[in-house]
């Protein structure tokens, strides 16, 4: 038997896994050819999530500014250390990069950018054009049906209370035009005379569309001319002895002016315009928005937008404009207790989104300094309120840590519930607090 000889087997070292390349060295590659006008990046990490969206008057400047880490805040350089790839969009304008910047910021809602949280849209009033008796209604959301829209009101209250003064001054419908065209006899809102009841021929359509442009010369600033033009309609029936009538003028009076005073009507010197103004304390930031159209206060609504403590209240309020009006329609005039880093690129911007001129302007004097002192007083206090009720949860939390042996306070907590009917028709519930 011939001696065989013992091979030995070389063992090959497993071939090294390529290390993915993030960073600097990314934001490098692309500097070549990227183009020296305007437009929108995103830089995206290893996971495909959208870290930062920014917009650019020249894209090649403001992305190889990113490669000098030196100038860079800690936050700056712990995105960019994230950054595996990036994704641009050249535009037309530098206005037209911003609006995008803001749907972008929407949309992916980045971990880096400030983000405005609640993004929900407002309630506002329609007056229907496509029936020969309008209907006045409460609105929210797209303006595709034909009419008259008067807002926004900054909330569903203020909303219901101007359209309750609305029917009793004016007599409007609200039902729906299914209803109206099924009623063969006048409903509740007629017999509380809150409507006229054009659906069973109680008032002629001439006389009904002259009560819906009383109603539109209101809402439209008008409120005066029709608080007296109802005054000497009341004398005139006084005069002819038509008590009955003469008091339903007076209740209509009545349910103007308190409406005025309510909201403010007739300011002097403002008709329609948006009163922004930002309170920052404690690393976080209030914005608190006031709407003023046709001379009326629609309301008020506080802000509080996620950003890193660095962002001065100059970069959160620019941040704040840009997806605020990204849905919201700008009105004729803006009015901030800060200027913005690119205040007259902002207005260019909300120009262009409102199709006309926009004024954004910081008013030093007079009133209008008078209204943007009123709202910045508002958003101190708001988030003083809301600092004071974060430190008193945060000592509930602490609380319920102890009190069931945890490690720390708990930073989210889901509750859910189910429940069924003998056995059927099974339903299951979960609600959240926290991220």
């Amino acid at each position: 038997m011939k001696n065989q000889r013992k091979t030995k087997t070389k063992r090959e070292k497993p071939p090294a896994e390529e290390v993915p390349i993030t960073g600097g060295a990314v934001i490098e590659g692309y500097l070549k050819t990227l183009p020296g006008g305007p437009g929108v990046y995103r830089m995206i990490n290893l996971k495909g999530d959208v870290l930062y969206v920014g917009k650019a008057k020249s894209l090649k400047k403001r992305v190889t500014s990113y490669t000098k880490l030196a100038r860079q805040s800690s936050r700056m350089r712990r995105m960019i250390k994230e950054t595996a790839s990036m994704e641009f969009v050249t535009t037309h304008t530098e206005a037209e990069a911003l609006l995008l910047e803001a749907d972008f910021i929407k949309r992916y809602r980045p971990r880096y950018n400030i983000l405005l949280r609640d993004d929900k849209s407002f309630p506002s009033i329609l007056l229907t054009g496509d029936h020969a008796f309008p209907q006045v209604l409460k609105h929210r959301g797209a303006q595709t049906r034909k009419g008259d829209y008067f807002g926004p009101f900054a909330s569903v209250w203020a909303v219901n209370e101007t359209l309750a003064t609305l029917q009793r001054a004016f007599l409007l419908r609200s039902c729906s035009d299914t209803v109206f065209a099924a009623r063969t006899r006048p409903c509740l809102q007629h017999q509380i005379k809150r409507c006229s009841a054009p659906c069973v021929d109680r008032i002629s359509e001439t006389d009904y569309q002259a009560s819906v442009a009383d109603a539109r010369a209101f809402l439209t600033g008008g409120s005066r001319k029709i608080q007296q033009q109802f005054a000497d309609l009341m004398q005139e029936a006084s005069d002819a002895e038509a008590f009955e009538q003469a008091a339903g003028y007076r209740d209509r009076i009545r349910a103007l002016t308190r409406i005025q005073a309510r909201h403010g009507i007739n300011l002097q010197g403002i008709g329609e315009a948006d009163v922004i103004a930002v309170h920052q304390a404690g690393g976080q930031t209030c914005v608190q928005v006031f709407f003023f159209r046709a001379g009326a206060n629609y309301g008020n609504r506080a802000y509080f937008p996620s950003h890193s403590r660095d962002d001065d209240a100059e970069m959160v309020l620019d941040a704040f404009l840009g997806q605020f009006y990204s849905k919201a329609l700008p009105p004729k005039t803006v009015m901030v207790s800060h200027s913005p880093p690119n205040r007259q690129l902002m207005g260019e911007a909300l120009s262009v989104r409102a199709g006309r001129t926009v004024r954004l302007m910081r008013p030093q004097r007079g009133s209008k300094r008078n209204l943007v002192k009123h709202a910045l007083a508002n958003a101190l206090d708001a988030l003083g309120r809301r600092m004071a009720e974060s430190a008193s949860q945060r000592r509930l939390l602490e609380g319920l840590a102890l009190a069931l042996d945890l490690d720390g306070a708990p930073e989210r907590i889901e509750v859910y519930d189910n429940s069924h009917v003998s056995g059927t028709k099974a339903v299951g519930a979960m609600i959240v607090a926290g991220p």
